[in-house]
């Protein structure tokens, strides 16, 4: 088997894998957001109803879109800025070897970072 091969199947291993992760972690976040909600608003609130699991996890979706998506970006954005010259380039090298331009090119920063 040549060793590209390998590699690209790798990658669409570690894809499903983290497909499967967020999903999972989503399912969860959203039953916990459901018990919360149905454990806390209507005793808090009167005339607030208990809500469904579907509806929990639309509530979760809202709420990451509206207060922000968990900060990964931001952190990413800090680590960028507090980084050197030399380091950024590693970083782009880095980054273009394992993932081989499927980004855009080399050149480019990561995604709103300049």
């Amino acid at each position: 088997m040549k060793p590209f091969i390998a590699n690209r199947r790798g990658r669409a291993t570690k894809a499903l894998a983290m497909g499967v992760l967020l999903v999972a972690v989503l399912a969860v976040v959203s039953a916990v957001v459901m018990l919360l909600w149905n454990w806390l608003m209507p005793a808090v609130f009167a005339g607030v109803k208990p809500i469904d699991y579907w509806q929990a996890m639309g509530l979760f979706v809202l709420s990451k879109l509206l207060l922000g998506g968990g900060g990964l970006r931001g952190k990413m954005r800090q680590r960028w800025q507090g980084m050197t010259n030399d380091e950024r380039e590693l970083f782009k090298r880095r980054f273009q070897s394992r993932w081989g331009g499927q980004f855009g090119s080399s050149e480019a920063a990561p995604h709103g970072m300049k």
